[in-house]
């Protein structure tokens, strides 16, 4: 359990179907693109794996408010893994590039709490520090 003073909150929304389209649209270039292998094959193990994806893709974007950059070239897509716990609570896991953010901030985790319906992602992600 990661525990702490917030230094940074996210939190967005992801429209099931515009997901969905953009998906239509562009193929598996933009699920490659976005998603790290990991949550592609967790993704696409499911019944309708558009909902999971837009649950990861919200979260991606919340933990990015969360550190105050959004998406590019600090803390790039696929910079932020969504991953699970033991218990099966969703957790961020960092490449190179957000290891060394989250350190240039100070913190040393993120609380990250996911949920969909059929038609709408939501995520909210919390950037912490030890007390």
């Amino acid at each position: 359990m990661i525990s702490g003073h917030v230094l940074g909150l996210g939190c967005d929304l992801c429209d099931v179907a515009r997901l969905r389209g953009v998906w239509s649209r562009q193929g598996e270039r933009f699920i490659d693109y976005t998603f790290t292998e990991a949550e592609r094959a967790y993704c696409l193990r499911m019944r309708d794996p558009a909902p999971f994806f837009a649950a990861r893709f919200a979260a991606k974007e919340a933990v990015a408010k969360a550190f105050g950059t959004g998406i590019g070239a600090e803390l790039g897509w696929k910079s932020i893994e969504v991953v699970h716990d033991e218990r099966g609570a969703p957790k961020v896991k960092f490449d190179a590039q957000g290891d060394a953010l989250l350190a240039k901030r100070g913190a040393t985790g993120v609380l990250l709490t996911l949920s969909h319906t059929e038609t709408t992602a939501m995520a909210v992600a919390a950037l912490v520090c030890r007390a």
